[in-house]
Formats: structure tokens, sequence, C-alpha cells
């Protein structure tokens, strides 16, 4: 299991609240953009445990409502991870992120642009856009708003994956009857 530690040292977050959720957003930025979705998803996973509260709260523009407990957030984060990893593993989707920091001057509250590039193995593009602020308490984040959604390019379809068939003799019986 991951935990905050293996990121940064407590004593390096700085004396107050404003130049702690700095630090730790950038270190917890900076895990997000250094996993590889391509040799799995639960990096992700561990990388959210070590950072996000029991009772976060995360919403967008879609939403009435946030998605209360880590839990909850945990099962959409899956969600959307799984189907990632394996276009990226088995149908040769290249994934690349990067983030900028928006500047603040709110203690404990983050900002930050994202930029997500999706090219599948046929070239086709997909690049996401989204702004994303975090309240943290403590060393934890307890609420996340993404917002400044925009996707331009996709969807895909098969035919912008390798997604080849299983040979037809793998299926046949050692006698030769399918």
């Amino acid at each position: 299991m991951i935990d905050q530690h293996r990121f940064i040292y407590p004593d390096h977050l700085g004396p107050d609240q404003y130049t702690r959720s700095r630090t730790l957003d950038r270190v917890l930025n900076a895990a997000i953009i250094q996993a590889n979705i391509g040799e799995g998803f639960e990096e992700y996973l561990e990388i959210f445990d070590a950072f996000y509260a029991d009772d976060v709260q995360v919403g967008d523009e879609t939403r009435e409502e946030p998605i209360r407990g880590k839990s909850k957030v945990r099962s959409m984060l899956l969600n959307f991870l799984f189907p990632l990893h394996v276009m990226a593993e088995v149908g040769g989707l290249s994934i690349f992120i990067r983030e900028t920091p928006i500047p603040g001057d709110v203690a404990g509250e983050t900002n930050s642009a994202w930029v997500l590039d999706l090219v599948s193995a046929s070239g086709a593009t997909c690049t996401l856009n989204w702004c994303s602020c975090r309240r943290w308490n403590q060393s934890r984040v307890v609420y996340e708003r993404h917002y400044n959604s925009e996707q331009k390019g996709g969807p895909f379809t098969s035919n912008d994956f390798r997604l080849t068939g299983a040979d037809p003799a793998w299926f046949q019986s050692p006698n030769g009857v399918s």
C-alpha cells in the first residue's frame, strides 16, 4: 500500500496551510502524471487512497450533488481507469496527461488545468481538457470539483485499436472438431 510518505516527508510541507496545500497538490499531481495506466490501474487507486479523505466529496458540472465518500468515489474512479488500462494494454492506446497549476490565494484550496491526450493505434486522437479545484484538510483532499470540461476528437471505434481476433485453430479440439 502506498502512503504519502512515499512521495513527501511531512516536515517539507511548510509552516502554513497555504504552503502545505500547494506542496501536497504538486506531489499528488506529479504522482498522477508519473503513474502508467498501461501497466495497470492499481497505482492510481493507491495514490487516491493515500491522498483523499474518507469523507471526500467529488463533483463536476454534470451533477447536481457531489459523490460523497471514498468508496463511492473510488468505484467511479475504477470505472474510468479500467477501460483506459485495457485500451492501453490490449488495444495500443497511448495516453499522455499533463497539468498546469492555476494560481490562487485561498489557503487550503488548489486549482489545476488538466489535458489528457488519447492517441489510438490508428492515429485517431481525443483530447480531454478540464480544470479541478481541490480543498485540503491537513494532508487530505476533502473536496474536488471538475469544471470547464471539454472534449476534442473521438469517440474511438473498434477500427482505431489493435484488436486482433484469436486464431480459429486455437479453438479446435485435439481431434479436429470445432
